[in-house]
């Protein structure tokens, strides 16, 4: 396979919870994340339009429990929680891998196949297993997406809510040791290295620089349109 940005098509899809136009995002932005990694990659995204972010570590915030049956309503929560705790707007992602010949697990519950010591090493082992024991070894018996929904609330409780997703493969044995989570195990369509393999810039990149491959950054893209404006 080759790198071909035919295979990129954006499946996800935006939805704004309120009729009327988009809410902006100006001054400071609480990131209702405890996850190094998300984190980085958040205020990257997040550093062309002149964001000031601060994560909910950085606040002292607690962790809501996250009690939805969808990414986008464990997004929700959590935004609505650290906008209400700290009194600023809150940028919150929910993402994970969907497997379907899994019947779309670990999906929501990406995270907690990791366990509390966050080891995704065991969870792509856990992917691996179930998928051997259901005898599923073609690339078609593979196949997988990840998903992200990203939600920014404002402490009136207003939110504003997309969702953006990529289609692969679940490869083994995983391969690269960049990005973090389940990307060693993640093949894009189109692309012959996984999310693994790949450069921040080559994941996460926006145009003009790079074309918004991973799951969050194909959300951030859709949130970056009806929420921020580029910093001249």
């Amino acid at each position: 396979m080759t790198d071909d940005p035919a295979g990129d098509a954006d499946t996800g899809s935006r939805s704004a919870s309120s009729s009327g136009p988009h809410r902006l995002v100006t001054g400071r932005l609480v990131i209702a994340t405890h996850n190094p990694g998300k984190l980085a990659e958040m205020r990257e995204l997040l550093a062309a339009y002149g964001v000031e972010a601060v994560s909910a570590g950085e606040l002292g915030l607690p962790e809501p429990a996250e009690t939805g049956t969808s990414f986008a309503a464990n997004a929700r929560i959590k935004a609505l929680a650290a906008a209400k705790a700290s009194g600023l707007p809150a940028f919150a992602d929910d993402s994970g891998l969907v497997v379907d010949a899994l019947g779309g697990e670990p999906g929501i519950h990406s995270a907690r196949w990791a366990g509390p010591d966050k080891d995704f090493r065991r969870a792509m082992n856990e992917v691996q297993t179930r998928l051997v024991k259901i005898g599923a070894k073609t690339p078609e018996q593979r196949r997988a997406r990840f998903v992200s929904a990203l939600c920014v609330a404002w402490p009136d409780g207003h939110v504003e809510e997309f969702q953006g997703e990529v289609a692969g493969t679940v490869v083994w044995p995983p391969r690269g040791n960049l990005g973090f989570g389940y990307d060693p195990l993640f093949r894009p369509d189109g692309h012959d290295r996984t999310f693994g393999e790949m450069t921040s810039e080559e994941k996460h990149g926006l145009p003009p620089r790079g074309r918004g491959l991973s799951h969050r950054a194909r959300a951030f893209l859709k949130l970056a349109e009806a929420c921020l404006r580029r910093r001249p």
